[in-house]
């Protein structure tokens, strides 16, 4: 229900900034926990390595599944605006439990159970903002979402290098704090400016707030508690609620696709396989927060040199920041190579995005094999550099546009949801990358392994990584017909020349 025609390109910039800003404190605090979790799970909790990976990618797939909700939520009952509010406030919460730093299990189930339920909250409210705002500009729907993922890295790439040095200096429970008060800067500039904002929401937004339905909310939001806190707690329940939830989304999709308009089905094809392409690139994905972060930890170096002048140092959770950096670094350049393209009269299919975006994710994880397994000594911080980088950029190519590829292709009465689903898909994927980071397992204490021992296990896995990865590539360049007659029927349904603007 945003009033579209009322925008002018600078409103759509200034309502965009805001959701930016606000957005990227949310991502300062989820990934500066992302960047200590797995390793306050292992050293501080003292849990083996499959624990804290199944742990993590429970909670993963809690994450992403949580905004199927939210969505709903801010769709048909408090408002998008609203609940992406409500979402942060939420967070900041999660991350201040995990603050005080108790050094029990049932504290920490609590604490990741709260930021579950505001990630869910926020995530698909906030994303679905930057849809509406861009709303009848499908030409910029790429660019815009391609900015959005580079902005909101400013705030991971920071958080991830902060956080694991106040860890170092200051022990466990400062680090969480910080990623809270990220998120209560982010709700101070969001109320700041937040009459730029006035004019774009879900239907509920444009209405006086319903207190029941608030009430109703907040029960709700117990509930959800109490339950991912036994979820978290039991790994069956844990892989069960996966797998529902995996059927669930299939069953919601099949629904939406018997009762679609013809003209839409087209669209919804497309975007349901390329859906699927990217929860393939999230079980890549996860490995950054699982085996290679253990790997960082256990058999590469921590400082960078040149020309063996030392440069600086990473710590294993700092590694983990080379992929907002890489992401910030590569983002202009893509945007810059879409608008060449537009000129032009062209624009680049996201099939043939992604099947590019495949290609350098089989690239980075033969960079990693080759060197774990060519090495009998801790390998070059730089291994990490060179791959990270190819991770990344493919992610560009991939998951940056996921969500363009449900604004372009779906229809907008049920664009929340599937934003949604998009999501619960990529939380199953990740749970599954937790399982495939398993292969890797230590059963003992951290460093229990010499480096001697653990390359090889680790070459297996990469190995195992990149082979998956091509054979993916080869599958999508074969579904390539496919996507291109559907995407020509979408475009034909909407009245659009195939492989023009928007």
């Amino acid at each position: 229900m945003t009033n579209t025609s009322s925008f002018t390109h600078r409103s759509r910039v200034q309502s965009f900034a805001v959701v930016l800003a606000i957005e990227l404190w949310e991502r300062f605090g989820y990934y500066g926990m992302q960047g200590i979790l797995l390793l306050y799970m292992v050293q501080r909790l003292n849990l083996a390595d499959a624990q804290a990976n199944v742990l993590l990618g429970t909670l993963s797939a809690v994450i992403y599944a949580a905004p199927a909700i939210g969505g709903w939520v801010g769709d048909a009952v408090l408002g998008s605006r609203r609940t992406m509010l409500l979402g942060a406030v939420v967070l900041a919460l999660g991350y201040g439990v995990l603050g005080l730093d108790s050094g029990g299990q049932l504290t920490l189930f609590v604490a990741l159970a709260i930021v579950a339920l505001g990630n869910g909250l926020f995530k698909a409210n906030s994303a679905n903002l930057v849809r509406r705002i861009y709303e009848g500009d499908n030409a910029q729907i790429d660019v815009a979402f391609t900015y959005y993922y580079m902005s909101i890295n400013i705030g991971s790439m920071v958080s991830l290098l902060l956080t694991p040095w106040l860890q170092a200096r200051l022990g466990w429970g400062p680090p969480f704090g910080v990623c809270a008060a990220g998120l209560v800067f982010g709700l101070a500039s969001y109320g700041f400016f937040r009459k730029r904002l006035s004019t774009v929401g879900s239907a509920p937004d444009f209405s006086p707030l319903v207190w029941g339905r608030l009430v109703a909310v907040l029960a709700g939001m117990g509930v959800f508690v109490a339950v991912v806190v036994s979820i978290l707690g039991s790994p069956m329940l844990g892989r069960i609620c996966v797998w529902v939830a995996a059927i669930a989304v299939v069953v919601a999709w099949v629904l939406l696709y018997r009762r679609a308009a013809p003209q839409s089905r087209p669209g919804l094809r497309l975007a349901y396989l390329l859906i699927v392409q990217t929860m393939v690139y999230f079980v890549f994905y996860q490995q950054m927060v699982t085996s290679l972060t253990l790997f960082a930890l256990r058999d590469v170096r921590s400082e960078f040199t040149l020309f063996g002048v030392p440069l600086f140092s990473l710590s294993a959770g700092q590694f983990q920041a080379l992929n907002p950096v890489w992401i910030m670094l590569a983002s202009p350049l893509l945007s810059w190579g879409y608008g060449q393209l537009e000129k032009r009269g062209y624009y680049l299919p996201v099939a043939e995005k992604f099947i590019a975006g495949f290609s350098l994710v089989a690239l980075s994880f033969l960079i990693w094999w080759w060197s774990a397994a060519q090495s009998v000594a801790p390998i070059s911080p730089w291994v990490m550099f060179w791959a990270y980088g190819a991770l990344s950029v493919g992610e560009l190519l991939i998951s940056a546009l996921g969500l363009a590829v449900v604004a372009r292709y779906v229809p907008l009465n049920i664009g929340a949801f599937m934003m949604g689903s998009y999501c619960v898909s990529n939380g199953v994927a990740m749970y599954l990358g937790s399982m495939v980071a398993n292969m890797a397992a230590v059963s003992g204490a951290v460093g229990g392994e010499t480096v001697a021992a653990m390359l090889p296990v680790y070459a297996s896995l990469f190995r195992s990584l990149f082979f998956l990865a091509v054979g993916c590539t080869v599958v999508f360049v074969v579904c390539l017909p496919f996507t291109r007659r559907w995407d020509a029927q979408h475009h034909a349904a909407l009245g659009i020349k195939a492989g023009a603007k928007g």
